[in-house]
């Protein structure tokens, strides 16, 4: 008796204790599920046993949701999306204006000089020197030229450089330029780019070589398979011309100009 009077006060008190505090918590788990269905079920449809709930509260859940055009139309505005076009500008944005330097007409209607073929059976080593070179300080001090060698360790790279060659060594016309470097330190005059056109290779050694010859330098073409030397000094002048055929039709070149006028 004295155990059965304990249990009935326990549960009398103990209902009393969970009521105010969470009835969902101390009642059985099937009895919590009716309870939060319930929960749910009067904040879906604003009832609870048919009685209306808070009017502001039902508005608050119910209105439509308030958005601006404005600030909806700039959602991942610093997201990276792909260009709608393909880039096609010969020079990066940041040089837009600076040293201008006019490009030859690809349209005229002047002859190209044939480029001399290239010594066969001789070891290219410029070629090897081009290929093994990570980066465009790496190419001058492995040219041939002892002056560019000289120069190597004083370039500063920008694109900016790529609009500063000497008009006997110009950029190509269409060419899209990657990388640029150069330096007027002291004696030096050099100036290093990278870029590629569509032009096929052949026309890129002839377009060059009509230049150079142009202005009094000497030229010699070396090869070994798709990749093609162009080199020839003037006096204390120097230039290069590495070109690589691609797999478009196009052709990827790196141009050295040293003490070029």
């Amino acid at each position: 008796m004295v155990g059965s009077g304990m249990r009935a006060r326990f549960w009398r008190y103990g209902a009393a204790f969970c009521a105010p505090l969470a009835l969902a918590a101390c009642a059985p788990a099937n009895e919590a599920d009716r309870n939060l269905d319930s929960l749910d079920a009067e904040l879906a449809d604003g009832t609870n046993g048919g009685s209306a709930r808070d009017p502001a509260v039902m508005s608050a859940l119910q209105d439509q949701i308030m958005v601006d055009p404005a600030l909806a139309g700039q959602a991942n505005y610093d997201s990276i999306r792909p260009p709608a076009q393909p880039y096609s500008t010969p020079i990066a944005p940041d040089m837009a204006g600076a040293h201008a330097q006019p490009a030859a007409d690809l349209s005229s209607s002047e002859t190209l000089k044939s480029a001399p073929a290239p010594v066969r059976g001789q070891a290219c080593s410029q070629c090897t020197a081009a290929r093994e070179s990570l980066t465009l300080g790496g190419l001058v001090e492995r040219q041939a030229n002892r002056g560019a060698r000289a120069c190597a360790g004083s370039i500063s790279y920008s694109t900016r450089w790529a609009l500063r060659l000497p008009a006997s060594v110009p950029l190509y016309p269409d060419a899209r330029v990657s990388e640029a470097a150069g330096t007027e330190a002291g004696p030096c005059a050099l100036r290093v780019v990278s870029f590629a056109t569509a032009a096929p290779l052949q026309r890129v050694l002839d377009w060059y070589y009509t230049r150079v010859s142009k202005s009094g330098y000497s030229a010699e073409h070396q090869a070994e398979g798709d990749e093609h030397v162009l080199a020839g000094t003037l006096g204390d002048s120097a230039y290069a011309v590495f070109a690589t055929a691609r797999a478009d039709g196009g052709t990827d070149v790196d141009l050295v100009a040293n003490n070029g006028k």
